[in-house]
C-alpha cells in the first residue's frame, strides 16, 4: 500500500483515522486568504448552522453549481431609439455614476 508522499509512482490512499471514518491521506492543497473580522465570524456562524467544518463550508460554496443567468432582454432607448440589452432585474440600472465608479479601478 503506497503512502501517498509522492515517492510511489502509483500512489494509494491509506486510512489516517479511526477504521469507520471515510477520510483518506490524498494528496491536497491547502489555500489561505484574509478575511476582516466579521467575515469570519459570519463563514463560522454559517458552517455551523449547516453543521458542517468551516473548511467543508466554503468547499461546499466554491463547487456549488452557479445560478443560471437571468435571460438579457433587448429594449428600446427612450432617448436615442436604438436597440440596447436591459438590466436583469437582479442587477441596478447602469447610470453615469456607476459606470465612472467602475471604471476609477482601472489604471
Amino acid at each position: 500500500m503506497g503512502m501517498g508522499n509522492g515517492s510511489d509512482p502509483d500512489p494509494k490512499p491509506f486510512p489516517v483515522a479511526n477504521p469507520g471514518t471515510r477520510y483518506y491521506c490524498i494528496t491536497v492543497t491547502t489555500i489561505s486568504f484574509k478575511v476582516s473580522l466579521d467575515e469570519a465570524r459570519d463563514i463560522r456562524s454559517r458552517a455551523r448552522r449547516e453543521r458542517l467544518t468551516v473548511s467543508e463550508y466554503l468547499r461546499r460554496q466554491a463547487v456549488a453549481p452557479a445560478r443560471p443567468s437571468p435571460a438579457i432582454r433587448q429594449t428600446i432607448c427612450p432617448l436615442t431609439g436604438a436597440t440596447i440589452f436591459s438590466a436583469t432585474d437582479d442587477l441596478p440600472p447602469l447610470t453615469v455614476e456607476s459606470t465612472r465608479e467602475m471604471l476609477a479601478d482601472f489604471p
